[in-house]
């Protein structure tokens, strides 16, 4: 009989899950259908109750504010309806089965690319394929705007904030973009710009994309565990969903709005070496400090790898990771771990090329070496360069940085700084003087050399930043 066909498809995704999983998910399908848990198992045609969009969407708006965005909220929908049950023409119908619900959970949330691909692609047209570039589009950024509303709803930002980051929509769509320009077409080829919008993508091409893109996965999963409140409290195998965000540290209560968005921090976040995925800490930011060399140095020498953030007059985003501690010497530090980084008005990594090793360079007070802080390249053409004549810099790569095959990431090749950030990642190393320890101008005379050469003398004492930066303040 078909029933026994539909209940083994069903049984084995069902097993997927824990078996508080399994009534978690139960839950849900009984609020969404308006069924009560108890009186449901008890009666028969529980196993007849469905859920319609109509139900999803009343499930968004019962709250005041909506969890999921609705353009989401009837993709989701859409790859729900999209899945066959035997016996069932699908599609037909306008309600969704348990078995369809169930099915649908179990690909997204624990399947392979193979699995999800039929439905993301009924979630990106219900007509299913093939796709336009342009219709891709819209589904990513759809995807991205979604995670960082849900993520802000459920208040999963860790000590990050939509108040205390630069505004997410134009790192929606740059988030979105450099995601996008993954889309290999069978021959190897990646279509840009306007040709990439208009481009037909068939189904072989999205899989291998969703299978290469794990962000992708990763976005559709916490989207439907926040969105829906399923699964969202239980431990997850998965390290990529746990560090997804990084707790945010150091900026609570200062009045500074960071350079970054949230889809630029994810992002960033993601290509930082694992162990130092969970948490940024503010060191230096040219708004709360000031804009002067002697105390950029100060706050981020030996205080373990970094990221370093700049804007310039124009409006461009760019930076680099630190895999190190800065030191001041006249020699290059890091090792291939560090990168160079692009936030607008384009968000791209640039990883380190073999060719040599200059990753990464701070220098002060030396008459006969380039004093200041560079990135990539080389004396007098890094890929990142601040002066210490604070306030001048300059991106040189003509036509890529020899170091991390980064373009020119300034609007000019010589730029004028308008800001600039930089967060420690990672835990704090031991020798970075923690509250009740001395401070990194007292074990560090470099770094006091350098504050009296500047005119600083002993005024260093006023650096000493107040260490609210406790475990707790998110």
């Amino acid at each position: 009989k078909m029933g026994n066909a539909e209940s083994n498809a069903y049984q084995n995704h069902l097993s997927r899950f824990l078996p508080e999983e399994q009534s978690d998910i139960d839950g849900l399908f009984d609020t969404l259908s308006g069924s009560s848990g108890s009186a449901g198992a008890k009666n028969a045609k529980a196993a007849k109750k469905t859920v319609t969009l109509a139900a999803l969407q009343a499930r968004q708006s019962a709250h005041t504010r909506e969890p999921l965005p609705q353009p989401m909220t009837a993709r989701l929908y859409n790859g729900m309806k999209s899945i066959d049950l035997p016996g069932r023409s699908s599609g037909l119908s306008e309600q969704i089965a348990k078995e369809q619900f169930v099915i649908f959970m179990s690909n997204l949330l624990k399947g392979n690319a193979d699995e999800k691909i039929s439905i993301i692609m009924r979630m990106i047209d219900k007509t299913g394929g093939p796709l336009k570039g342009k219709q891709i589009q819209e589904f990513t950024e759809d995807l991205i705007t979604s995670l960082v509303h849900v993520l802000s709803y459920r208040k999963e930002l860790r000590g990050w904030s939509l108040e205390n980051t630069r505004d997410s929509s134009s790192g929606v769509k740059a988030l979105a973009s450099e995601l996008l320009s993954e889309l290999k077409l069978p021959d190897g080829t990646k279509p840009v710009g306007s040709q990439l919008l208009e481009t037909n993508f068939d189904q072989s091409v999205i899989e291998d994309w969703v299978y290469r893109v794990p962000q992708i996965s990763v976005f559709l999963s916490v989207v439907i565990r926040q969105g829906l409140h399923v699964l969202h409290s239980l431990p997850d195998q998965t390290n990529d969903i746990l560090n997804l965000v990084p707790h945010c540290k150091g900026i609570k209560g200062r009045g500074v709005v960071s350079l970054f968005d949230i889809p630029a921090i994810i992002y960033i976040n993601s290509h930082l070496p694992a162990e130092m995925q969970h948490k940024w800490q503010l060191l230096f930011s040219s708004r709360l400090h000031g804009e002067s060399f002697s105390q950029l140095c100060a706050h981020i020498v030996n205080k373990g790898p970094c990221i370093v953030i700049i804007r310039d007059l124009d409006g461009f985003l760019f930076g680099g990771f630190a895999s190190h501690s800065w030191e001041v010497k006249p020699q290059f530090q890091g090792d291939n771990r560090c990168f160079l980084f692009s936030v607008f008005p384009t968000l791209a990594v640039y990883t380190y090329t073999g060719y040599n090793e200059h990753y990464m360079y701070l220098n002060h007070g030396q008459q006969t070496m380039p004093n200041g802080l560079g990135m990539g390249g080389q004396h007098g053409y890094f890929g990142l360069w601040i002066d210490s004549d604070y306030g001048k810099g300059h991106s040189k790569a003509k036509p890529r940085c020899t170091t991390y095959n980064s373009p020119q990431l300034s609007a000019k090749e010589d730029f004028t700084l308008d800001a600039m950030e930089v967060w420690a990642v990672g835990d704090t190393p031991e020798s970075a003087g923690r509250k009740g320890k001395k401070s990194i101008l007292d074990v560090d005379p470099q770094a006091q050399a350098l504050l009296e050469m500047a005119g600083k003398s002993r005024q260093s004492e006023g650096l000493r930043e107040p260490m609210e930066e406790e475990e707790g303040d998110d």
